[in-house]
């Protein structure tokens, strides 16, 4: 029996700095309302959506529970493992690395947000959930390709979810939910088709992604990659400092980040640059906040600095600047 193949290293990935800062953020703060990624296909935006999840340490959840819910915070809990919890069981505990659920092109609603069995519900009075892909990708990452060919309906209902943090289904008078907290990635090439400018918005943050163009990362790009399927685990052995250097950081980011200050001026020149930019709405200005806010985080900075909100925008402000016509 053959053993499986470790993920490629985070940190192994060459160029493309802002899918990679992008990607760190959401994990740092997973309130950013996700990454959507513009591009051509071979850009490695599969490879580090996938290598992000390996990157981060397991996580703790209840071990009998298809929601994965956290063992100890009840608002990251469902309604079964609360009760539990309420009654004085110990929740049984195991860890499991962060799950990365990809959503197909031809997924149904009920595949996306789970079904409710009516008949039994109905003849014995239990609610009877069949998870689905939400439920799936709770506490990891929902990984969406070519998302602009998706159902907008679907996409409706699954930026309502991210945004949440819970999946809700009701289906004849009878209502289910449970925790669906998880970083989106979506991914689209323009060339196929545009998402809805309302839909577009709801993205927190989003990436133009292109081939690299340099030639000492095009070349190393290549290095890398046949020294890794010709050997998976000693190319993985190798970064292995720099990945554990890179989730401490991380980690350390997310114990600072509610103690991030902002004062006046940084929200004035937030709302300068989304006025500048003749950006619709306010989603804009509060985006680029948290995200200034995470990268302050990240940095270490103690109080959001000017710097940190024109990086912000840089990640904020693609998909939202009004279109020439």
């Amino acid at each position: 029996m053959t053993s499986k193949r470790p993920v490629y290293p985070f940190a192994a990935l060459v160029g493309q700095e802002l899918l990679k800062k992008a990607l760190i953020l959401n994990a740092i703060n997973p309130r950013l309302g996700g990454v959507l990624v513009r591009g051509e296909k071979g850009t490695a935006k599969s490879t580090a959506a996938r290598g992000l999840a390996a990157l981060l340490p397991p996580i703790p959840m209840v071990a009998n529970c298809p929601f994965h819910c956290h063992p100890e915070q009840t608002e990251l809990m469902c309604d079964t493992c609360r009760e539990r919890l309420a009654q004085g069981e110990a929740l049984p505990v195991r860890y499991r690395p962060m799950p990365v659920v990809d959503l197909p092109l031809g997924t149904t609603e009920d595949r996306l947000l789970g079904s409710l069995d009516l008949e039994r519900a109905i003849k014995s009075g239990e609610k009877h959930f069949e998870a689905g892909l939400l439920a799936h990708a709770n506490r990891g990452i929902l990984y969406v390709d070519e998302v602009n060919l998706l159902d907008d309906h679907l996409v409706d209902v699954l930026l309502d979810a991210a945004a949440m943090g819970v999946n809700v289904v009701e289906r004849e008078g009878i209502s289910f939910e449970h925790p669906a907290r998880f970083i989106l990635v979506g991914t689209m090439n323009p060339e196929e088709g545009e998402l809805r400018p309302q839909l577009l918005d709801r993205f927190g943050l989003c990436v133009e992604v292109a081939g690299l163009s340099n030639l000492d990362d095009r070349m190393a790009v290549v290095t890398r990659r046949l020294a890794y399927e010709d050997s998976p685990e000693d190319f993985v052995r190798q970064w292995e400092a720099d990945q554990e250097h890179l989730r401490e950081n991380i980690i350390s980011a997310r114990q600072r980040l509610s103690w991030v200050t902002y004062p006046a001026e940084i929200l004035r020149l937030i709302s300068m640059i989304c006025l500048d930019q003749g950006v619709d709405g306010h989603r804009a200005d509060i985006y680029m906040l948290k995200a200034a806010q995470t990268l302050a985080a990240y940095y270490g900075h103690s109080e959001v600095l000017p710097q940190d909100v024109r990086e912000a925008a840089l990640l904020v402000l693609p998909h939202r600047r009004r279109r020439q016509p």
